[in-house]
């Protein structure tokens, strides 16, 4: 018993020699716009997309209107509008955007038909990992504007060549970024699904297939942008319509007010993509929002 009273008179007295422990403040009160992952309000929402927009152009008329850099190389927004006016008015416009719009449908929708399963082929099974994604690793980094030579040979100036690069330049990054959003799935899941009584098939079409539907939209989404740059690469070669023709043309006569437009029309097309394919992600993949 006194060996007892000891050890803990020692421990008592050792206690008392320690430091105590340093004061903190409370935390501070984290904004509500600054916190993590937060919602926000409407109003907050509004605002800040507003501005988003405003404080681009007001910056863009501020600089134009100084006279700090010259108007053949900076047109003024009210200048841009008249010329997107009168190419729209004149028909170019709407010939060369849609023109660009179906090379886009047409490579990048390719790309998206074979990118997808073959993605979610490698996500699923390790086999058809070790068989395709050292290939498409790969090619990946081959850049698809140096094929445009080969296209030519291959398929020609015409539409299939233009194609064909939009294809190259996409289908390899969605494929490997669909396979990553399948290897998200979590195993339990999978596990769980099996222990019910569910087949291979069927753990696939009813449970991979949709938990991977809204990455897998989000992957295109990335990917429909990258779809844009390259049909402009590719109408800035042996192109007699399209957007990026478009661009060509206005830069031989210093038209710098119609190529800021037509760059207008191209991300308000890219966007308006952008916006499709975020709807049919939160539709699908309501759970996932």
């Amino acid at each position: 018993m006194s060996t007892g009273t000891g050890t803990a008179a020692v421990t008592t007295d050792a206690r008392a020699g320690w430091a105590s422990l340093p004061q903190r403040r409370p935390p501070r009160r984290v904004p509500s716009l600054l916190a993590i992952r937060s919602p926000i309000s409407r109003r907050a929402r509004l605002v800040l997309v507003t501005l988003s927009v405003l404080v681009p152009v007001v910056a863009w008329l501020a600089l134009s209107g100084s006279g700090v850099v010259e108007p053949r190389f900076l047109p003024s927004p009210v200048k841009v509008w008249s010329a997107g006016v009168e190419m729209a008015r004149s028909g170019q416009l709407l010939t060369d955007g849609w023109a660009s719009v179906r090379r886009v449908l047409l490579g990048f929708g390719l790309a998206v038909v074979v990118s997808v399963p073959l993605g979610i082929l490698m996500g699923t099974f390790r086999a058809g990992q070790s068989a395709f994604e050292p290939l498409i690793g790969l090619l990946r980094y081959l850049p698809a504007s140096a094929f445009i030579p080969l296209l030519i040979l291959w398929l020609g100036l015409g539409e299939p060549s233009k194609v064909a690069l939009l294809f190259i330049g996409t289908v390899f990054f969605n494929t490997l970024m669909t396979a990553d959003v399948v290897r998200q799935v979590p195993k339990p899941l999978i596990d769980v699904s099996y222990t019910l009584g569910a087949r291979r098939g069927e753990v696939l079409r009813k449970v991979i297939v949709p938990h991977s539907a809204p990455g897998i939209i989000d992957a295109m989404r990335v990917n429909a942008a990258a779809a844009w740059n390259f049909v402009v690469v590719a109408e800035l070669i042996a192109a007699d319509s399209g957007l990026g023709y478009r661009i060509t043309r206005a830069q031989r006569f210093a038209q710098t007010d119609r190529i800021f437009a037509i760059l207008v029309v191209i991300g308000l097309i890219g966007l308006a993509i952008d916006i499709t394919l975020r709807l049919l992600r939160d539709r699908i993949g309501r759970w996932a929002v």
